[in-house]
């Protein structure tokens, strides 16, 4: 990643139109704005921190635009604005390397922004280094992360959507792993927990692929990460693991394949639960609110959720799985105040 030069600092910081200033007569580059995009993306040359991202949307005719960030990171749902208007949308980006799985690849180095929607029009863009950041850091397996291609979609993905300017999601979730490889891969824990700030939020949700892990090794690795979290200073949120789509016969989901006991009659949500109460730790309930929401909409419907009809997968979510499934987490934080209502986008 190349450096901020002191001009480009400089026009940051002294620059307060939402217009991009032309170049100064002495050759300065123009600061980070419009002329960095064409009509269906962004690129910003920065190295790797949280930045502000402020876009106003809309054309001359009606639009309907959307903006994903980075490894199609949801940073702003479908907006639709009316012919004529203009419309002001603000968030915050977490630019890391990797900038998608940790263990994955390296990717483009900036800030890249994809503009979608069936009509995009992006009238304006400043890109500002973000000040008292708060992190939301997750950890977690294939079902948390940022899935690098179509049509595989975590939903650690959809969250910055749910989120307000100042709160950034810093997804360091990973395909293939348990609570054994996510602790012993130094690319992973070791990596991610210098990075943890007093007060940040840091997710857990490990169970899809701790399929031989014994129940007392399960149960040290989740505590060890709790109590790595505390000495860092954040705040450890334990995850239950989203279920699987596995029906019996009567329209309930099967236990255990569905709701996550392994081979060896682990019962991960039981156990999640168990670590939670007893260590003071904040709870998402996920199994339980997603095995709700899978039941009610039925063997039939509940495909949409999943990948069953393109992958018949009944364990990684779609687009559509993963954004409701974000959705829950969000209402999930703000129901046990780790993040305030007013922090959050409702829809």
């Amino acid at each position: 990643m190349r450096r901020f030069n002191m001009a480009v600092m400089a026009a940051l910081t002294l620059t307060a139109a939402l217009t991009a200033a032309p170049a100064t007569a002495h050759g300065d580059p123009a600061p980070l704005g419009i002329d960095h995009c064409t009509p269906t993306a962004c690129h910003f040359d920065v190295p790797p921190d949280s930045y502000d991202v402020r876009v106003v949307l809309g054309g001359d005719g009606e639009s309907s635009t959307s903006v994903n960030a980075e490894t199609r990171r949801a940073m702003l749902p479908e907006t639709a604005v009316p012919a004529g208007a203009r419309i002001v949308r603000s968030f915050t980006v977490d630019v890391r390397s990797p900038e998608g799985e940790p263990t994955g690849a390296v990717g483009t180095p900036g800030l890249d922004l994809a503009l979608g929607g069936s009509a995009p029009a992006l009238a304006d863009i400043r890109v500002t280094p973000a000040r008292h950041v708060r992190q939301i850091i997750l950890i977690g397996d294939s079902t948390v992360c940022d899935q690098p291609a179509d049509p595989y979609t975590g939903w650690g993905q959809q969250l910055p959507q749910y989120l307000s300017k100042g709160i950034t999601v810093a997804n360091y979730a990973d395909s293939g792993e348990s609570t054994v490889t996510y602790l012993g891969n130094p690319l992973l824990w070791a990596t991610v927990q210098p990075l943890i700030r007093p007060g940040d939020l840091v997710l857990v949700q490990l169970a899809h692929n701790d399929k031989t892990t014994d129940g007392t090794t399960y149960r040290a690795n989740l505590e060890k990460l709790v109590t790595g979290v505390r000495d860092k200073g954040g705040r450890p949120v334990l995850v239950t693991p989203i279920v699987r789509r596995w029906f019996n016969a009567d329209g309930t989901l099967n236990n255990p394949t569905a709701l996550l006991v392994n081979g060896l009659g682990v019962d991960h949500p039981a156990v999640i639960r168990s670590v939670a109460a007893a260590w003071g730790v904040p709870l998402v309930d996920l199994t339980a609110k997603t095995k709700a929401l899978v039941e009610s909409l039925g063997a039939e419907k509940s495909k949409a959720l999943y990948l069953y009809n393109e992958k018949r997968d009944n364990t990684h979510t779609s687009l559509n799985g993963a954004t409701l499934y974000a959705g829950l987490v969000r209402d999930e934080l703000v129901a046990r105040h780790l993040v305030s209502k007013a922090a959050v986008q409702v829809g």
